[in-house]
Parts: structure tokens; C-alpha cells; sequence
């Protein structure tokens, strides 16, 4: 179902990228909604009202509705920025939450022929050249000065206060970058990144990666170490250093 889910949504989201036409509006809160983010989410929408009237529905464009004990999350164009200027990185989530745990996760990016998923007990997979599934695994790097991180953007951590934080992890680590939206999550779940950091996050923006993450075998947690989605923060790890990093981002 959430397969089909994606395969509806890249269909509306790629036929308006790169629109000399595109309509684009600034929300309240002063980010970016285009013509595309609110019609995929829509086409979304009607598929689970057609086939799951029972579940609920939470997505960033048009918020929650129905039940929410079994719950789909959706950000319909997570990285709507890079899609508004042509940039190819940005995707589709969408998630299953039962209970408000997610147990159902796709992340998919059509403009690079790439899409992850996984569901609870049945693994992590993605698409590969042949078009044959391959399943991921997180690395197993178990020191942190060989670790490769994604902090997302400076801007996040000064914005809560957590500068030092940031300038702690990247000097003890091999290798950091901000390649930012859910692609470093993806990197992640392939056994190319030990950790991805950042704030500011909703529901809608993380949902999706949990069950993709653990079924890899690593581990996702708020700043704190708690495993809610609400605390809009997230520590993303490949679980061997998830303790280890989280002493270095409380170590003042």
C-alpha cells in the first residue's frame, strides 16, 4: 500500500518540477508551499480515503484527520526549497504510525530514481541500478573519530542554543557535512553515514525514517535519548555509537 502511496506521489511531483510556472507561496510560518507539495499530498489523500477511510491521516500541508491509532504521516515534498529552484534533492515521505509508533516507512526521490523503504520485522530495502531490491544495513564504524556525520544546517543548532554542541561533535569526528532534508537518513540506513543530527523537525519529517533506520539496524532518538517524534529534534545513529554521540552532544 505506502509503495503505491509513493508511486502516486512521485507521478504528481514530477510532472510540475522544474516548472518555468510553478506556483509557489509563503505560509505562516514562513516556509515554502508550492503548486506540487499540496498536490501530492492531495493525491495521497484520495487513494487512503478510497481504500483506508478507517485510518488516519496527518501530513504537512492539510494536518491531521481520523483516527490516530493507526495513523499515515506524510510530507508530501520534504525539501520543498530544493524543489522550487530544480534542485533533484528532495522526496516524498510517508510513514504508518500504529499507537504512534512508526511500522511502515518510504522515502522517495523520483528526480534520482531512488526510493527506500521498510516495515517492522521484514526489513530495510532499496532500488538499485537493475531494479532488483537490496536490502540495507547501517555500518558498523564503532569508534567515534571514524564516524562521517550530517549536521544539517548551522542555522538549526544556533537556533536552540547548541552551537557548542555542534562544534564538539565536528571536531571529534572523521568527517562531517550538511547534505540535509532526508537523503543523509537514507546514507544512514546504507551503512554510509554513523550519524544524523538536527532540529526543528515535525512529525512528518522523521516518520518515515524510523522504520527504515531500525530495520537497518540503527537507532533513532530525540537530543534527549527519548524515542518520541514530538520533541522536534533527532539523533540518528548506527546504534554502536548512539550512546557515545549523545555524551558528546550533552558534554558541556
Amino acid at each position: 500500500m505506502a509503495l503505491r502511496l509513493a508511486d502516486a506521489a512521485d507521478a504528481v511531483s514530477m510532472a510540475r518540477f522544474d516548472a518555468a510556472d510553478l506556483d509557489v507561496q509563503i505560509k505562516a510560518d514562513a516556509t515554502h508551499v508550492t503548486e506540487a507539495d499540496l498536490a501530492t499530498e492531495r493525491a495521497i489523500r484520495d487513494i487512503l480515503a478510497r481504500e483506508r477511510p478507517e485510518d488516519g491521516i496527518f501530513g504537512e500541508e492539510f494536518g491531521s484527520s481520523g483516527s490516530t491509532i493507526r495513523q499515515w504521516i506524510i510530507d508530501p515534498i520534504d525539501g520543498t526549497a530544493n524543489y522550487l529552484k530544480g534542485i533533484p534533492m528532495w522526496a516524498t515521505l510517508i510513514a504508518l504510525a500504529v499507537d504512534g509508533v512508526p511500522q511502515v516507512g518510504v522515502v522517495s526521490q523520483p528526480a534520482l530514481s531512488r526510493r527506500w523503504w521498510a516495515a517492522t520485522g521484514q526489513g530495510a530495502w532499496t532500488t538499485t541500478p537493475s531494479g532488483e531490491p537490496r536490502r540495507l544495513s547501517v555500518s558498523t564504524v564503532d569508534t567515534v573519530d571514524t564516524a562521517s556525520v550530517s549536521f544539517q544546517s548551522i542555522g538549526q543548532w544556533r537556533d536552540v542554543g547548541r552551537l557548542d554542541a555542534l562544534e564538539r561533535l565536528t571536531a571529534a569526528v572523521w568527517r562531517d557535512r550538511g547534505y540535509g532534508d532526508a537523503w543523509p537518513y537514507m546514507l544512514l540506513a546504507e551503512g554510509r553515514l554513523e550519524l544524523v543530527a538536527e532540529f526543528g523537525v515535525k512529525e512528518y519529517d522523521i516518520a518515515a525514517h524510523v522504520p527504515i533506520i531500525t530495520e537497518a539496524g540503527g537507532r533513532v532518538t530525540a537530543f534527549d535519548g527519548t524515542t518520541t517524534l514530538s520533541d522536534r529534534s533527532v539523533v540518528a545513529t548506527n546504534d554502536r555509537l548512539h550512546e557515545p554521540f549523545l555524551t558528546l552532544l550533552h558534554d558541556a
